[in-house]
């Protein structure tokens, strides 16, 4: 099985901006100990980054400091970056033949937001033939309130992994993620 680790907007705005992930606890330095054991096992990791182009909301604005790569995301080693404009990490991008020419089966999902870019490309992923990992605790989102309704991180995030599980991907903790590899 040839795998590739796909950290998803691993971006200030999670951080220091407008959308700070609050759950689970942890997430980022579950992220980092996934790329830090792909790298070690000399399994591709691909970044993505995300932008809106203007005229758009202001957030993700390239070269602003919410656009920017965490600093500890930056400064791993990776073996693609992909700027992407909307939710789905295949849309608009060369991420799909860029893994077809490397002969990868299965994508391991880390990032944000568990409910968006993580659940959007998971989905992609799977409708474009790949096997599909979800790292349950190197995924994060926060609460969410608007005209739908209001939903907790902790719920967000447990019912998107179970989605997730139901059909589409296999979720699972980095730890056991880790000693696949």
């Amino acid at each position: 099985m040839s795998r590739a680790l796909l950290v998803i907007d691993v971006q200030n705005e999670y951080f220091t901006g407008a959308l700070p992930i609050t759950h689970p606890a942890g997430h980022l330095s579950q992220i980092l100990k996934a790329m830090d054991a792909a790298s070690a096992a000399k399994t591709p990791v691909v970044v993505v980054q995300h932008h809106f182009p203007r005229p758009a909301p202001p957030i993700f604005q390239r070269g602003t400091p919410g656009w920017e790569l965490h600093p500890d995301v930056a400064a791993r080693p990776r073996d693609l970056l992909i700027e992407k404009t909307l939710p789905g990490s295949f849309t608009g991008t060369p991420l799909e033949s860029w893994l077809r020419e490397r002969g990868i089966s299965t994508l391991t999902i880390a990032g944000y937001m568990t409910h968006m870019c993580c659940d959007t490309t998971a989905r992609q992923g799977v409708h474009r033939g790949f096997t599909v990992e979800f790292l349950r605790d190197a995924t994060g989102t926060l609460a969410l309130s608007n005209p739908a309704g209001e939903v907790t991180a902790e719920e967000l995030h447990r019912a998107i992994l179970c989605a997730q599980q139901q059909l589409l991907s296999e979720v699972l903790d980095v730890e056991t993620w880790a000693g696949r590899l």
